[in-house]
């Protein structure tokens, strides 16, 4: 995961609601096997969009609060933020990952 941040709940804000660029927030856990199955697919977007785009993960386990407030109710779940608000979400793991996750991103920078 070198392209992507990890982020905590004491980081929440001021990586992503105050994020001066568009976020993609892939919201995990480690015993989750789609999470592990699409990580590769993020941190491709990440490098691909490196500078555009900052993807974080958040690990769902450490981090319950974040995953409440959000209302997530299944894992993976990937979020899109601009201005600090949820411009789009996906929950589970999608046939093609690393397409889908491309068309998050491209939604979110336009």
């Amino acid at each position: 995961m070198k392209h992507c941040l990890n982020v905590t709940e004491d980081a929440f804000d001021q990586e992503i609601i105050k994020s001066e660029i568009p976020v993609l927030v892939d919201f995990w856990a480690p015993w989750c096997g789609p999470c592990k199955a699409i990580g590769p697919s993020v941190e491709k977007i990440a490098e691909e969009y490196s500078g555009r785009l900052k993807v974080v993960k958040i690990n769902v386990e450490e981090n319950r609060s974040i995953a409440a407030s959000m209302g997530i109710k299944g894992i993976p779940a990937i979020f899109t933020f601009r201005s600090g608000n949820v411009f789009d979400q996906h929950i589970g793991s999608p046939p093609n990952a690393l397409e889908k996750l491309r068309q998050m991103a491209d939604n979110v920078l336009a």
